[in-house]
C-alpha cells in the first residue's frame, strides 16, 4: 500500500545555545488532497490518491542527523507500507 503525503510542518529542536546542531525534528504530514487546480478529467496523480485515501495524518520524530535537512514544509513523499514479518515463536 502506498500513500502520498505532503509535509505541513517541520519543528527542529536544538540543544544548548542557539546555532547548536539539532537534537531531533518533529515532522507532520497529511495525505495529498483534491485541489481546484486538478484537470477536469481527474487525471492528476494527487487526485487519484485523494480519491482512494481521502484522509491521512502522519507524525514522526526523527533523531537521525543525516535526515535533518532533507525534509522541509511543502515537500511531498510517497510512504510505503509493507507488512512486517511475524515475530519468530519462542523456542524452548
Amino acid at each position: 500500500m502506498r500513500a502520498k503525503m505532503r509535509i505541513h510542518s517541520v519543528d527542529r529542536t536544538s540543544q544548548g545555545k542557539e546555532g547548536d546542531s539539532y537534537r531531533s525534528i518533529a515532522v507532520r504530514a497529511a495525505a495529498v488532497a483534491k485541489d481546484s487546480c486538478y484537470p477536469a478529467d481527474g487525471s492528476d496523480e494527487d487526485n487519484s490518491f485523494a480519491r482512494w485515501s481521502p484522509s491521512a495524518d502522519l507524525s514522526i520524530h526523527i533523531a537521525n542527523p543525516a535526515l535533518f535537512d532533507k525534509i522541509n514544509s511543502g515537500d511531498v513523499f510517497y510512504v510505503d507500507f509493507h507488512r512486517a514479518l511475524p515475530a519468530a515463536a519462542p523456542t524452548g
